[in-house]
Order: structure tokens, then C-alpha cells, then sequence
């Protein structure tokens, strides 16, 4: 989006309080991101009354009334119109007649991948995410994310090319990104059926990039040509997230997953086997509807089995417009977050014990703009000394500390 406002002849403000125009791209996949939302631009009319505040993203497109009756808010729009910010922005521009415009779309109905081209913007960023695949057709009950961003579709393939050559001759680490990754090419219409994999092979193939990270993929889609391929590929980074949000199996029935234990067991212990230096994350959930204890415990003691080395814990929490909201059986809000907590300690002992295999030995990391730098196997590094970001080295790890490793040679942080 501020490559779009750049090309209309707009130019990034140091700070809110000082600019003309503020977009503000919510989330609603809780009721809490939508409370945040509406802080944020009560937060920004407040500090900045003569703003302009465009509001889009997935809160935008579900209920943009609600948000375009907020003072300051002069245009809404949806995800389907979030390509066209540059020129929303342009007719604001001077003129004050517009309070609460809005512009959304039948999300069900897009049928393209609305993107624009990454620009470097700030010229500071490493790391850049690509999007490459927007939507979502699972019907997980929990979720709110297909009736706001709607059905999967994809970047064409030479798009994708062409936008890596330009980030590769920029950064040293691309991460390829998307609502639900591993359905890349799969949709109607998009021509040769073509999978992740395929799309990978050509991205190695035929472009400069260092290194390209895979960001979250749903367990049923990381194939083995998918593994087979990262594990002989120095080029890819050796990180897999998948998926889980509970380990057992009467709960992903509730939810609408489209796997159980076992088929998720499959895939992550053939990555492992593949790659058993590599990460492994995933995203957990508690307090669904309906967790009895047991069923929690079925949760713990397969996330105890499984060689996570991180886990993302989130406290279920009621969506309106969501399956799950009209389910039976709330389990306690104190309860729940007990339960977060009980698998947040359990997923800090396994990535200790994560961490501690790599003291002493060398790790190829990509440096950062804040002098740290992050393994291909998603650990933090506290560098020695300082160095230019936007590199691949090897570098030979010291010590623990509080959440990565240190560089040989580094000191320590002390907690004040």
C-alpha cells in the first residue's frame, strides 16, 4: 500500500501526529483485533484531528459500517478494494467533503489475486513477505477469514518470478507468504495444475534469491515432493510450520479440521526425518468448545511426542459470524488461559532443549537491521560484534540466551 501511495506522489509521514493521511489495516480474526482496531483510530483521530484516516483490511470488509461511523474515518475499504488505496487517497487529497465512504465488494465473488508490486519503501526492512496466494476454502468452525478474504486464489506463476528477481537483488531472505500457502495454484482456471513444489523448483531455478523461507502450510499439504525438495535445497530454509490446533482428534472433528492426529503425525515425522536439524512450529489453540480435560490432555501428551521446537498458544476465544460461537459447552475463560499457559510451558522446554543442540556448532543465519540475526532453523542470534544487514554467514554459536542463541564470542545481556 505505500508503494501505491508513492507512485500517486505521496510520501511516508516520520510519525502519525504529523501526517495528512493514515491507512490503518485492521485484522477482526478476534473480537479483540477488532477492539484494538477501533482504539487505535479513536488513538489517532484524538492525536491527530485534521488526519484523513483510511480504514481497510478483513474488519473493513465485515462490517464497514461499524467503522465508518468512527470520527475521523473518511474512507472504508474492503479487501476488495485495497488495491485501489492510491486512488482513494488521491480524491481525499485536499479536499474535505468525504466522511465515512465506503468501498467493499462481495468478497465470495473475487475471482482474481489482487496484488501490486513490492517496493522497497523504507530501505531499512529485511526479510520481505511475498504474498503469493490470498483466500481460504477450508471450513474450519472457529474461523472467520474465508467470509472476509474469500475464496483461494493465486499469483500467476511468472508474477511470482518476476517479483523474487526484484527482491532477491535487494535482500538476502524472501518469505513466501499466504492465507492458506499450500493451496498455491491449486484453484480453477489457473491453468497447468501447479503445486507449491513445482513453483519452488522454477524460483531456485531461475532467480537469485539466497534464501527463501516457507511460511505457514496446513498439514495435508506438505507433500513429499514439498519435504524432499527443502531438505536437498541449501537455498531453502529449514523451517516448517504446520498446523495443528489440537491434538485430539474429537476436537479437529468440532473444528472442521481436515486431518487427525495421525495423518499430521505422518507429515511431521517424515519432515523430521528429512530435515532433524530443521524447526518446527505450529499453532495450538485451547478452550474450544467442548475441551473436556481429557481432551486437553490428549493435546499435551501429543505435543509432547511431536519434535515441536516452538509453538504459537492462542486462548479460543468467540467469534461472532463463526460455527463455533453457536457450539455448546464454553469452557471457562480461566480455565482456558490456565490451559495456554500449561502449553506455553511445555513448547519454552522444547525449544530450550531446541536451542541447547546447536551450542558450539555453526549455523547459517541471514543479519538483521537491529543487530541480530535469524538461523535458517528460526533461531534468534545475538551477533559479536556488528555487521551489515542483509547477509547470509556462517557463524559459529557461544551460548544460550533468553530466547536464541549468542555468536561465539558475544556477551551476554543482563536484565536490568
Amino acid at each position: 500500500m505505500e508503494g501505491l501511495l508513492r507512485q500517486q506522489g505521496f510520501h511516508a509521514a516520520a510519525d502519525p501526529a504529523a501526517a495528512d493521511l493514515v491507512i490503518v489495516n485492521t485484522c477482526t480474526v478476534t473480537a479483540t483485533a477488532d477492539e484494538d482496531a477501533r482504539k487505535a483510530i479513536h488513538r489517532l483521530h484524538r492525536e491527530n484531528p485534521r488526519a484523513r484516516i483510511i480504514v481497510t483490511g478483513c474488519y473493513a470488509q465485515r462490517s464497514p459500517e461499524e467503522l465508518a461511523r468512527l470520527p475521523g474515518v473518511a474512507f472504508v475499504a474492503g479487501n476488495t478494494h485495497k488495491d485501489q488505496i492510491g486512488a482513494f487517497a488521491s480524491v481525499l487529497d485536499g479536499c474535505e467533503d468525504y466522511h465515512g465512504e465506503i468501498r467493499v465488494g462481495e468478497i465470495a465473488r473475487q475471482a482474481s489475486f489482487l496484488s501490486a508490486p513490492v517496493e522497497d519503501a523504507s530501505g531499512d526492512r529485511t526479510r520481505p513477505n511475498l504474498k503469493i496466494q490470498d483466500g481460504c476454502n477450508n471450513p474450519c468452525a472457529f474461523c472467520i477469514i474465508p467470509s472476509v478474504r474469500g475464496p483461494s486464489r493465486s499469483m500467476p506463476e511468472e508474477e511470482v518470478l518476476r517479483q523474487i528477481r526484484a527482491l532477491a537483488a535487494r535482500y538476502a531472505e524472501v518469505v513466501l507468504t499466504g492465507i492458506n500457502l499450500g493451496r498455491w495454484g491449486r484453484e480453477r482456471g489457473f491453468g497447468a495444475q501447479r503445486r507449491l513444489h513445482d513453483l519452488l523448483r522454477r524460483i531456485l531455478d531461475e532467480t537469485g534469491v539466497q534464501r527463501l523461507r516457507i511460511s505457514s502450510v496446513e498439514p495435508m499439504d506438505w507433500t513429499d515432493e514439498l519435504l524432499e525438495l527443502m531438505a536437498v535445497s541449501p537455498s531453502i530454509a529449514p523451517h516448517v510450520h504446520m498446523p495443528l490446533q489440537s491434538g485430539s482428534d474429537a476436537v479437529l472433528k468440532r473444528m472442521k479440521r481436515r486431518y487427525r492426529t495421525r495423518h499430521y503425525e505422518d507429515r511431521i515425522l517424515r519432515a523430521a526425518r528429512l530435515m532433524p536439524d530443521a524447526a518446527f512450529g505450529a499453532d495450538v489453540m485451547t478452550g474450544f468448545p467442548g475441551e473436556t480435560d481429557s481432551e486437553f490432555q490428549e493435546t499435551l501428551e501429543f505435543v509432547s511426542r511431536m519434535p515441536f521446537t516452538y509453538l504459537h498458544v492462542f486462548t479460543y476465544s468467540e467469534r461472532p459470524g463463526t460455527p463455533a460461537a453457536a457450539l455448546p459447552g464454553r469452557v471457562p475463560w480461566e480455565l482456558r488461559k490456565e490451559r495456554t499457559r500449561e502449553l506455553r510451558r511445555l513448547a519454552s522446554e522444547k525449544n530450550l532443549a531446541f536451542r541447547r543442540r546447536f551450542v558450539g556448532r555453526t549455523l547459517s543465519v541471514v543479519t538483521l537491521d537491529n543487530g541480530k540475526a535469524l538461523s535458517g532453523n528460526y533461531i534468534s542470534i545475538d551477533l559479536a560484534r556488528p555487521r551489515p544487514a542483509n547477509q547470509i554467514v556462517e557463524l559459529r554459536m557461544g551460548a544460550l540466551s533468553r530466547d536464541g542463541l549468542l555468536e561465539a564470542g558475544a556477551l551476554p545481556v543482563l536484565a536490568g
